[in-house]
């Protein structure tokens, strides 16, 4: 039986927009100095949306959320395999505020180089995780 073209263009659609925030963040490293704060943000994205990609395949509804650690685990009630980059990437739902406002006491204006490569790495690795437990098809 054929995956619903519906299913398969809507799947897809998360997945194109998880690879533009990937590609945003890649970009971001170019800029003179890096834009490290935008870079951690499109990596928070890109794994949200990726996880988010995953759960509309298997048709589980998700909240409007930008909680790894809850997406991560609807995710973990469909494959149990994917827990390790689950909870690596936890710690990445924080960029989803942490540098986007002014004011933060006791925190830093921007995340340093290595915390923004660590950040796109993370990223990187849950796209293609979740991604590769799909089939073909939902690939942009």
């Amino acid at each position: 039986m054929l995956p619903d073209t519906l299913l398969v263009a809507e799947t897809r659609a998360w997945f194109i927009k998880a690879a533009n925030d990937l590609r945003a963040g890649e970009h971001e490293f170019s800029a003179v100095p890096p834009l490290l704060g935008d870079i951690v943000f499109h990596c928070q994205q890109a794994a949200e949306k990726a996880m988010k990609g995953f759960l509309t395949w298997h048709n589980r509804p998700f909240r409007k959320t930008h909680s790894l650690e809850e997406v991560g685990e609807q995710c973990l009630g469909i494959d149990q395999t994917l827990k390790p980059m689950v909870d690596r990437a936890v710690p990445l739902t924080e960029y989803a505020w942490k540098f986007r406002y002014p004011g933060v006491p006791d925190e830093p204006e921007e995340p340093s180089v290595s915390e923004a490569q660590d950040a796109l790495a993370c990223a990187r690795e849950v796209y293609e995780a979740v991604l590769s437990r799909l089939p073909q098809e939902v690939r942009p």
